[in-house]
């Protein structure tokens, strides 16, 4: 994203819970029947913010962040949810789409940061975040009680290092993690200490006991291909998005699944796109009711839609800058930009509407509200 990088404050945390003067309405207040997304920002001032928006351009509410956000976890039923930090800061704030009540602030221990990513148990009691044990070299999920202000309980292995995007699989108790294998410490920021060695993996992990189902590591030839983004397709199996952390130009594809019972495979389109993409794969969501995985490479600017049964590219749309996928409505994708664009279209055609924000950068990750 073009989104500068700065370092999260790990101290007091200066976010402001009440309403930002561009605040327009909560989301259920709008008679908009647009699509309604959520995703972390950056204002025109510098400063950082959870932005609720319709596809149709209106800027529903503001949540001001004290540095820079990541991704959004929304809970089973779509009534609340949690931004997260982007790595490695330590704060999360959880929300309430009703308006019942203002915003939640909540921290990691101070050995632990955020990895940017989390996710809800299936009946929305507990969350699930990625997290780094910085000190001991390895990957954590710590556990929250979502009905205790969020309070952390204990934490998961996640049998890897540097643990990024988790999901719940669709039996309600298998959480599947992408291990992207890079060592990082606060002390040194986001600079990445073991390429030489890092092994990102997939793992399938019990959510009630923390126990490894599956561990799939990547081709010891591909281990600087870090596993950072994760979706479901309509069958359940995995896919991923990753990051090459090597010469671009030696970039091998960004895109595979796997299942708990089968191995990692890459996608390989007709004609090699791992350099063309810039060796970067920024998000990854299943569209079309899973038949349809859209991936970002914002760093190239364009966004790609592969046919989840058969691997195959069916469209791409280039969009500089474009990082943020949801699903908007039946086959239609929803795409949003570090300038501020929002754009919908089905996968691969020209945009049937486009939103300008002219106040906001969208970060990396968007995600459609229920309500």
């Amino acid at each position: 994203m073009v989104i500068d990088r700065r370092t999260f404050f790990s101290g007091a945390l200066a976010l402001v819970a009440a309403p930002h003067p561009l605040r327009a309405a909560w989301p259920g207040e709008s008679s908009s029947r647009a699509p309604r997304f959520v995703s972390a920002c950056r204002r025109r001032d510098g400063t950082y913010a959870l932005a609720f928006v319709t596809a149709d351009g209106k800027l529903l509410r503001e949540i001001p962040l004290s540095g820079r956000g990541h991704d959004v976890a929304l809970s089973p039923d779509g009534a609340s949810g949690v931004a997260f930090a982007r790595r490695p800061g330590q704060f999360a704030v959880s929300f309430d789409l009703n308006g019942a009540r203002p915003p939640v602030i909540f921290e990691t221990p101070p050995d632990r940061h955020f990895c940017g990513h989390g996710v809800f148990s299936q009946d929305g009691r507990l969350l699930y975040a990625t997290e780094n044990d910085f000190d001991a070299g390895r990957g954590v999920l710590g556990v929250y009680d979502a009905g205790a202000s969020f309070r952390r309980i204990g934490e998961l292995q996640s049998h890897g290092l540097d643990p990024h995007e988790v999901l719940l699989l669709q039996d309600g108790v298998t959480l599947a993690v992408a291990n992207g294998g890079i060592d990082t410490h606060p002390d040194s920021g986001r600079e990445k200490l073991n390429l030489a060695t890092m092994e990102p993996s997939l793992a399938f992990i019990d959510s009630r006991t923390g126990d490894l189902l599956a561990l799939h590591h990547m081709d010891p030839a591909l281990h600087k291909l870090s596993i950072r983004h994760l979706c479901c397709d309509a069958r359940g199996r995995v896919w991923f998005g990753g990051q090459w952390e090597d010469a671009i130009e030696a970039a091998p594809e960004l895109v595979g699944r796997a299942t708990r019972d089968d191995p990692i495979t890459l996608v390989t389109p007709r004609e090699p796109m791992g350099a063309l993409l810039k060796g970067y794969i920024g998000s990854v969501t299943a569209t079309g009711g899973g038949k349809v995985i859209s991936v970002s490479a914002p760093r190239a600017g364009r966004i790609l839609h592969f046919n989840a049964e058969h691997g195959e590219l069916v469209g791409q749309v280039l969009l500089r800058d474009a990082c943020g996928i949801a699903a908007a409505s039946g086959e239609d994708v929803a795409i949003s930009s570090g300038e501020g664009l929002l754009e919908i279209s089905a996968p691969g055609q020209e945009p049937q509407s486009r939103a300008s924000f002219a106040d906001i950068a969208f970060d990396n990750h968007m995600r459609r509200l229920s309500r």
